[in-house]
Protein backbone atom coordinates (compact mmCIF):
# COMPACT_ATOMS: atom_id res chain seq x y z
CA UNK A 1 0.00 0.00 0.00
CA UNK A 2 1.25 3.48 -0.87
CA UNK A 3 1.65 5.57 2.29
CA UNK A 4 -0.87 8.40 2.63
CA UNK A 5 0.32 11.89 1.81
CA UNK A 6 -0.73 14.35 4.53
CA UNK A 7 -0.83 18.14 4.72
CA UNK A 8 -2.14 20.91 6.94
CA UNK A 9 -5.31 22.94 6.43
CA UNK A 10 -4.19 26.30 7.86
CA UNK A 11 -6.93 28.62 6.61
CA UNK A 12 -10.42 28.83 5.16
CA UNK A 13 -10.76 26.49 2.14
CA UNK A 14 -7.43 24.84 2.75
CA UNK A 15 -3.74 25.24 1.94
CA UNK A 16 -4.22 27.17 -1.31
CA UNK A 17 -7.81 28.47 -0.78
CA UNK A 18 -9.27 26.10 -3.38
CA UNK A 19 -11.28 23.72 -1.21
CA UNK A 20 -8.94 20.96 -2.42
CA UNK A 21 -6.55 18.71 -0.52
CA UNK A 22 -3.53 16.92 -2.00
CA UNK A 23 -3.83 14.12 0.55
CA UNK A 24 -3.98 10.56 -0.73
CA UNK A 25 -4.51 7.10 0.69
CA UNK A 26 -7.99 8.01 1.97
CA UNK A 27 -11.02 5.75 2.19
CA UNK A 28 -13.79 6.67 -0.25
CA UNK A 29 -16.49 4.46 1.21
CA UNK A 30 -17.53 3.52 4.72
CA UNK A 31 -20.19 1.47 6.54
CA UNK A 32 -23.65 2.80 7.32
CA UNK A 33 -22.39 4.01 10.69
CA UNK A 34 -19.80 6.19 8.96
CA UNK A 35 -16.01 6.42 9.24
CA UNK A 36 -14.39 5.76 12.63
CA UNK A 37 -14.87 8.61 15.10
CA UNK A 38 -11.53 9.66 16.61
CA UNK A 39 -12.91 12.20 19.04
CA UNK A 40 -15.75 14.60 19.79
CA UNK A 41 -15.73 17.95 21.56
CA UNK A 42 -18.63 20.09 22.67
CA UNK A 43 -18.77 23.53 21.06
CA UNK A 44 -21.19 26.41 21.16
CA UNK A 45 -22.69 28.84 18.68
CA UNK A 46 -21.09 29.73 15.39
CA UNK A 47 -20.11 28.78 11.85
CA UNK A 48 -16.36 29.29 12.20
CA UNK A 49 -14.34 26.70 10.28
CA UNK A 50 -11.46 24.57 11.53
CA UNK A 51 -7.83 25.42 10.71
CA UNK A 52 -5.14 22.81 11.36
CA UNK A 53 -1.37 23.32 11.47
CA UNK A 54 1.46 21.41 13.16
CA UNK A 55 -0.91 19.12 15.02
CA UNK A 56 -3.12 21.88 16.42
CA UNK A 57 -6.71 22.70 15.46
CA UNK A 58 -8.18 26.19 15.86
CA UNK A 59 -11.78 27.37 15.62
CA UNK A 60 -14.15 29.91 17.20
CA UNK A 61 -17.46 29.59 19.02
CA UNK A 62 -19.86 31.44 21.25
CA UNK A 63 -21.07 30.33 24.67
CA UNK A 64 -23.45 32.34 26.81
CA UNK A 65 -22.47 35.98 26.48
CA UNK A 66 -18.91 35.29 25.34
CA UNK A 67 -17.08 34.66 22.06
CA UNK A 68 -13.97 32.45 22.12
CA UNK A 69 -11.16 31.06 20.01
CA UNK A 70 -10.10 27.57 21.07
CA UNK A 71 -7.13 25.33 20.29
CA UNK A 72 -7.26 21.52 20.34
CA UNK A 73 -4.74 18.75 19.89
CA UNK A 74 -5.85 17.64 16.42
CA UNK A 75 -5.01 13.97 17.07
CA UNK A 76 -6.72 13.55 20.44
CA UNK A 77 -9.21 16.39 20.83
CA UNK A 78 -7.56 17.53 24.04
CA UNK A 79 -8.14 21.22 24.70
CA UNK A 80 -4.86 23.19 24.68
CA UNK A 81 -6.19 26.67 25.42
CA UNK A 82 -9.10 29.04 24.88
CA UNK A 83 -9.22 32.84 24.79
CA UNK A 84 -12.22 35.14 25.07
CA UNK A 85 -12.31 37.53 22.10
CA UNK A 86 -15.57 39.48 22.45
CA UNK A 87 -19.21 39.32 23.46
CA UNK A 88 -21.22 36.63 21.71
CA UNK A 89 -23.21 37.82 18.70
CA UNK A 90 -26.92 36.93 18.73
CA UNK A 91 -28.60 36.28 15.39
CA UNK A 92 -31.85 34.70 14.18
CA UNK A 93 -29.84 32.82 11.54
CA UNK A 94 -27.48 31.38 14.15
CA UNK A 95 -25.47 33.09 16.85
CA UNK A 96 -21.72 33.12 17.34
CA UNK A 97 -18.63 33.86 15.19
CA UNK A 98 -18.49 33.11 11.46
CA UNK A 99 -14.87 33.73 10.47
CA UNK A 100 -12.29 30.94 10.24
CA UNK A 101 -8.88 31.33 11.95
CA UNK A 102 -5.79 31.73 9.76
CA UNK A 103 -2.56 30.11 10.97
CA UNK A 104 0.79 31.47 9.82
CA UNK A 105 3.97 30.45 11.62
CA UNK A 106 3.74 31.08 15.33
CA UNK A 107 0.60 33.24 15.10
CA UNK A 108 -3.08 32.51 14.52
CA UNK A 109 -5.29 35.35 13.28
CA UNK A 110 -8.94 35.42 14.35
CA UNK A 111 -11.74 37.82 13.48
CA UNK A 112 -14.85 37.93 15.63
CA UNK A 113 -18.40 38.51 14.41
CA UNK A 114 -18.33 42.04 15.85
CA UNK A 115 -15.02 43.12 14.34
CA UNK A 116 -12.31 42.33 16.88
CA UNK A 117 -9.18 41.19 14.99
CA UNK A 118 -6.63 39.34 17.10
CA UNK A 119 -3.17 37.93 16.43
CA UNK A 120 -2.62 35.21 19.03
CA UNK A 121 0.42 33.07 19.71
CA UNK A 122 -0.14 29.51 18.59
CA UNK A 123 1.64 28.06 21.62
CA UNK A 124 -0.54 29.49 24.36
CA UNK A 125 -3.10 31.96 22.95
CA UNK A 126 -1.41 35.07 24.34
CA UNK A 127 -2.12 38.17 22.29
CA UNK A 128 0.58 39.60 20.00
CA UNK A 129 -1.63 42.45 18.80
CA UNK A 130 -5.28 43.46 18.38
CA UNK A 131 -7.27 45.81 16.16
CA UNK A 132 -10.88 46.82 16.75
CA UNK A 133 -12.08 47.26 13.16
CA UNK A 134 -15.25 49.11 14.13
CA UNK A 135 -13.58 51.55 16.50
CA UNK A 136 -10.43 52.15 14.43
CA UNK A 137 -11.69 52.08 10.85
CA UNK A 138 -15.45 52.61 11.16
CA UNK A 139 -16.08 49.07 9.91
CA UNK A 140 -19.71 48.28 9.19
CA UNK A 141 -20.81 44.95 10.61
CA UNK A 142 -22.88 43.24 7.91
CA UNK A 143 -26.47 42.26 8.61
CA UNK A 144 -25.50 38.68 9.53
CA UNK A 145 -22.18 39.37 11.20
CA UNK A 146 -18.60 39.61 9.99
CA UNK A 147 -17.83 36.40 8.10
CA UNK A 148 -14.71 37.17 6.09
CA UNK A 149 -11.50 35.45 7.18
CA UNK A 150 -8.04 37.09 7.25
CA UNK A 151 -5.53 36.26 4.50
CA UNK A 152 -1.75 36.25 5.00
CA UNK A 153 0.44 37.00 2.01
CA UNK A 154 4.16 37.59 2.48
CA UNK A 155 4.48 39.86 5.49
CA UNK A 156 0.93 41.20 5.16
CA UNK A 157 -2.43 40.33 6.70
CA UNK A 158 -5.26 41.33 4.34
CA UNK A 159 -8.82 41.94 5.56
CA UNK A 160 -12.09 43.07 3.99
CA UNK A 161 -12.79 45.69 6.66
CA UNK A 162 -15.64 47.61 5.02
CA UNK A 163 -14.73 50.78 6.89
CA UNK A 164 -15.07 54.52 6.32
CA UNK A 165 -14.09 56.04 2.93
CA UNK A 166 -10.67 54.78 1.93
CA UNK A 167 -10.71 51.98 4.49
CA UNK A 168 -12.74 49.26 2.82
CA UNK A 169 -9.68 47.05 2.23
CA UNK A 170 -6.85 47.07 4.76
CA UNK A 171 -3.40 45.44 4.83
CA UNK A 172 -1.71 45.03 8.21
CA UNK A 173 1.85 44.08 9.03
CA UNK A 174 1.14 40.54 10.16
CA UNK A 175 3.71 40.66 12.98
CA UNK A 176 2.90 44.05 14.49
CA UNK A 177 -0.61 45.01 13.34
CA UNK A 178 0.66 48.26 11.82
CA UNK A 179 -1.46 49.42 8.86
CA UNK A 180 0.62 49.10 5.70
CA UNK A 181 -2.03 50.34 3.27
CA UNK A 182 -5.77 51.00 3.03
CA UNK A 183 -7.96 51.33 -0.04
CA UNK A 184 -11.44 51.81 -1.54
CA UNK A 185 -14.88 52.56 -0.10
CA UNK A 186 -16.91 49.42 -0.70
CA UNK A 187 -19.55 48.02 1.60
CA UNK A 188 -18.32 44.86 3.32
CA UNK A 189 -19.10 41.47 1.82
CA UNK A 190 -19.03 38.11 3.56
CA UNK A 191 -16.30 36.53 1.43
CA UNK A 192 -12.62 35.91 2.17
CA UNK A 193 -9.85 37.54 0.04
CA UNK A 194 -8.18 35.33 -2.57
CA UNK A 195 -4.57 35.65 -3.75
CA UNK A 196 -3.85 34.76 -7.40
CA UNK A 197 -1.15 35.39 -10.01
CA UNK A 198 -1.85 35.95 -13.71
CA UNK A 199 0.83 36.75 -16.27
CA UNK A 200 3.37 37.31 -13.51
CA UNK A 201 1.14 39.86 -11.76
CA UNK A 202 0.14 39.00 -8.20
CA UNK A 203 -3.36 40.15 -7.34
CA UNK A 204 -5.66 39.93 -4.34
CA UNK A 205 -9.36 39.55 -5.09
CA UNK A 206 -11.84 41.02 -2.62
CA UNK A 207 -15.50 40.08 -3.15
CA UNK A 208 -17.01 43.08 -1.39
CA UNK A 209 -20.68 43.85 -0.88
CA UNK A 210 -20.94 45.42 -4.32
CA UNK A 211 -18.07 44.23 -6.56
CA UNK A 212 -15.24 41.83 -7.24
CA UNK A 213 -12.17 44.05 -6.83
CA UNK A 214 -8.61 43.17 -7.85
CA UNK A 215 -5.81 45.06 -6.09
CA UNK A 216 -2.03 44.99 -5.97
CA UNK A 217 -0.99 43.10 -2.86
CA UNK A 218 1.81 45.50 -1.89
CA UNK A 219 -0.03 48.80 -2.39
CA UNK A 220 -3.79 48.25 -2.52
CA UNK A 221 -4.02 50.05 -5.87
CA UNK A 222 -6.89 48.75 -8.01
CA UNK A 223 -6.20 46.73 -11.16
CA UNK A 224 -9.83 46.16 -12.11
CA UNK A 225 -13.37 46.06 -10.72
CA UNK A 226 -16.37 43.96 -11.74
CA UNK A 227 -19.68 45.21 -10.25
CA UNK A 228 -21.77 42.43 -8.69
CA UNK A 229 -24.80 43.38 -6.60
CA UNK A 230 -26.56 40.68 -4.61
CA UNK A 231 -29.55 41.21 -2.33
CA UNK A 232 -28.52 42.24 1.20
CA UNK A 233 -24.87 42.47 -0.02
CA UNK A 234 -24.52 38.68 0.42
CA UNK A 235 -21.46 38.15 -1.74
CA UNK A 236 -20.34 35.28 0.49
CA UNK A 237 -18.86 32.38 -1.50
CA UNK A 238 -15.17 32.84 -2.32
CA UNK A 239 -14.16 33.36 -5.95
CA UNK A 240 -12.62 30.30 -7.60
CA UNK A 241 -9.45 30.73 -9.66
CA UNK A 242 -9.53 28.76 -12.92
CA UNK A 243 -5.93 28.63 -14.23
CA UNK A 244 -4.31 30.16 -16.06
CA UNK A 245 -6.33 33.38 -16.14
CA UNK A 246 -10.01 33.00 -15.25
CA UNK A 247 -12.08 33.61 -12.12
CA UNK A 248 -15.50 32.19 -11.25
CA UNK A 249 -17.92 33.94 -8.89
CA UNK A 250 -21.36 32.88 -7.72
CA UNK A 251 -24.01 34.16 -5.30
CA UNK A 252 -27.51 33.25 -4.21
CA UNK A 253 -30.75 35.30 -4.05
CA UNK A 254 -31.38 34.34 -7.71
CA UNK A 255 -28.24 36.19 -8.82
CA UNK A 256 -26.23 33.35 -10.37
CA UNK A 257 -22.66 33.02 -11.57
CA UNK A 258 -20.11 34.51 -13.95
CA UNK A 259 -16.76 33.55 -15.42
CA UNK A 260 -14.24 36.33 -15.98
CA UNK A 261 -11.02 36.31 -17.95
CA UNK A 262 -8.05 38.40 -16.82
CA UNK A 263 -5.68 39.88 -19.39
CA UNK A 264 -2.19 41.24 -18.65
CA UNK A 265 -0.64 43.23 -21.49
CA UNK A 266 1.69 46.21 -21.68
CA UNK A 267 1.74 46.62 -17.93
CA UNK A 268 -2.06 46.89 -17.81
CA UNK A 269 -4.41 44.40 -16.13
CA UNK A 270 -8.00 44.13 -17.32
CA UNK A 271 -10.90 41.69 -17.25
CA UNK A 272 -13.83 40.67 -19.41
CA UNK A 273 -16.91 38.53 -18.93
CA UNK A 274 -16.79 35.09 -20.60
CA UNK A 275 -20.22 33.87 -19.51
CA UNK A 276 -22.94 34.69 -17.02
CA UNK A 277 -25.84 32.46 -16.00
CA UNK A 278 -28.12 31.46 -13.10
CA UNK A 279 -27.00 27.82 -13.40
CA UNK A 280 -25.04 27.98 -10.10
CA UNK A 281 -26.09 30.11 -7.15
CA UNK A 282 -23.67 29.52 -4.26
CA UNK A 283 -25.13 30.85 -1.03
CA UNK A 284 -22.58 30.66 1.79
CA UNK A 285 -20.14 27.98 0.60
CA UNK A 286 -17.98 28.02 -2.52
CA UNK A 287 -17.70 25.71 -5.50
CA UNK A 288 -14.65 23.50 -6.11
CA UNK A 289 -12.78 23.18 -9.42
CA UNK A 290 -11.73 19.65 -10.41
CA UNK A 291 -10.26 19.35 -13.89
CA UNK A 292 -12.50 21.25 -16.28
CA UNK A 293 -15.60 21.16 -14.09
CA UNK A 294 -16.98 23.06 -11.11
CA UNK A 295 -18.86 21.24 -8.35
CA UNK A 296 -20.98 23.19 -5.91
CA UNK A 297 -24.38 23.96 -4.45
CA UNK A 298 -26.94 25.80 -6.55
CA UNK A 299 -28.84 26.76 -3.41
CA UNK A 300 -30.18 23.33 -2.33
CA UNK A 301 -29.03 21.32 -5.36
CA UNK A 302 -25.55 19.82 -5.76
CA UNK A 303 -24.38 20.41 -9.33
CA UNK A 304 -21.56 19.78 -11.76
CA UNK A 305 -21.09 22.41 -14.48
CA UNK A 306 -18.56 22.97 -17.25
CA UNK A 307 -16.16 25.71 -16.20
CA UNK A 308 -15.59 26.91 -19.76
CA UNK A 309 -19.26 27.38 -20.67
CA UNK A 310 -21.36 27.21 -17.50
CA UNK A 311 -23.37 24.34 -18.99
CA UNK A 312 -25.00 22.07 -16.41
CA UNK A 313 -23.66 18.49 -16.54
CA UNK A 314 -25.59 16.85 -13.68
CA UNK A 315 -27.63 17.80 -10.61
CA UNK A 316 -28.52 15.97 -7.40
CA UNK A 317 -30.92 16.96 -4.65
CA UNK A 318 -31.18 15.63 -1.11
CA UNK A 319 -28.58 17.63 0.84
CA UNK A 320 -30.44 20.95 1.05
CA UNK A 321 -27.81 23.70 1.13
CA UNK A 322 -24.37 22.38 1.87
CA UNK A 323 -20.61 22.47 1.46
CA UNK A 324 -17.93 20.28 -0.05
CA UNK A 325 -14.22 19.71 -0.43
CA UNK A 326 -12.17 17.58 -2.82
CA UNK A 327 -9.55 14.98 -1.89
CA UNK A 328 -8.12 11.84 -3.47
CA UNK A 329 -10.65 11.63 -6.32
CA UNK A 330 -13.71 12.22 -4.16
CA UNK A 331 -15.98 15.04 -3.10
CA UNK A 332 -16.74 15.03 0.61
CA UNK A 333 -20.18 16.59 0.71
CA UNK A 334 -21.87 17.87 3.86
CA UNK A 335 -25.55 18.81 3.80
CA UNK A 336 -26.89 21.54 6.05
CA UNK A 337 -28.84 18.97 8.09
CA UNK A 338 -25.80 16.85 8.92
CA UNK A 339 -25.75 14.32 6.06
CA UNK A 340 -22.17 13.46 5.03
CA UNK A 341 -21.45 11.70 1.71
CA UNK A 342 -18.50 10.58 -0.38
CA UNK A 343 -19.19 11.33 -4.06
CA UNK A 344 -16.96 10.58 -7.03
CA UNK A 345 -15.56 13.77 -8.58
CA UNK A 346 -16.61 12.95 -12.12
CA UNK A 347 -18.73 14.67 -14.76
CA UNK A 348 -20.11 11.23 -15.74
CA UNK A 349 -23.13 11.57 -13.47
CA UNK A 350 -23.75 11.62 -9.73
CA UNK A 351 -21.97 8.59 -8.25
CA UNK A 352 -22.18 8.19 -4.49
CA UNK A 353 -19.87 5.77 -2.69
CA UNK A 354 -21.11 6.24 0.87
CA UNK A 355 -23.28 8.37 3.15
CA UNK A 356 -24.33 8.63 6.77
CA UNK A 357 -26.17 10.99 9.08
CA UNK A 358 -23.49 12.61 11.25
CA UNK A 359 -25.49 15.39 12.91
CA UNK A 360 -29.10 16.35 13.48
CA UNK A 361 -28.18 20.00 14.13
CA UNK A 362 -27.56 22.71 11.52
CA UNK A 363 -24.24 22.28 9.70
CA UNK A 364 -23.38 25.34 7.63
CA UNK A 365 -19.63 25.09 8.25
CA UNK A 366 -17.35 23.67 5.58
CA UNK A 367 -15.37 20.60 6.81
CA UNK A 368 -11.56 20.59 6.96
CA UNK A 369 -9.13 17.77 6.15
CA UNK A 370 -5.65 17.31 7.59
CA UNK A 371 -3.46 14.25 8.10
CA UNK A 372 -6.22 11.89 7.03
CA UNK A 373 -8.68 13.30 9.55
CA UNK A 374 -11.92 14.99 8.48
CA UNK A 375 -13.06 17.65 10.94
CA UNK A 376 -16.77 18.49 10.88
CA UNK A 377 -18.77 20.75 13.16
CA UNK A 378 -22.36 21.64 13.89
CA UNK A 379 -23.56 24.42 16.16
CA UNK A 380 -23.22 21.99 19.05
CA UNK A 381 -20.09 19.90 18.60
CA UNK A 382 -16.91 19.19 16.66
CA UNK A 383 -16.16 15.67 15.40
CA UNK A 384 -12.92 14.21 14.02
CA UNK A 385 -13.39 11.30 11.58
CA UNK A 386 -10.63 8.94 10.47
CA UNK A 387 -10.43 8.68 6.66
CA UNK A 388 -7.08 6.92 6.58
CA UNK A 389 -6.87 3.49 5.03
CA UNK A 390 -6.36 0.88 7.78
CA UNK A 391 -2.76 -0.29 8.00
CA UNK A 392 -2.08 -3.95 7.23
Amino acid sequence: MTPAAAEDWPQYRGPDQTGRSAESGLIDSWPAAGPPVLWRAALGDGYSGMSIADGRLFTMFGAGNDEYVIAFDAATGGELWRVRTDVNRRDSQGSGPRSTPTVDGDLVYVLGAGGKLDALRVADGTRAWRSDLVETFGAKVPRWGISTSPLTLGDLLLVDVGGRPGYSLVAFDKKTGEVRWHSETDRPGYSTPLAIAVGGVEQVLFFTGSSLVSVAAETGSVYWRYPWKTSYDVNAAMPVFVPPNRVFISTSYDKGAAMLEIDVAGGEVSTREIWRDRVMKNHFNSSVLVGEHLYGFDNGTLKCIEAATGEEVWAQRGFSKGSLLYADGSLLVLGERGLLASVQATPDGYREDARFQLFEAKTWTMPSLADGRLFVRSQEELVALDLREPSN
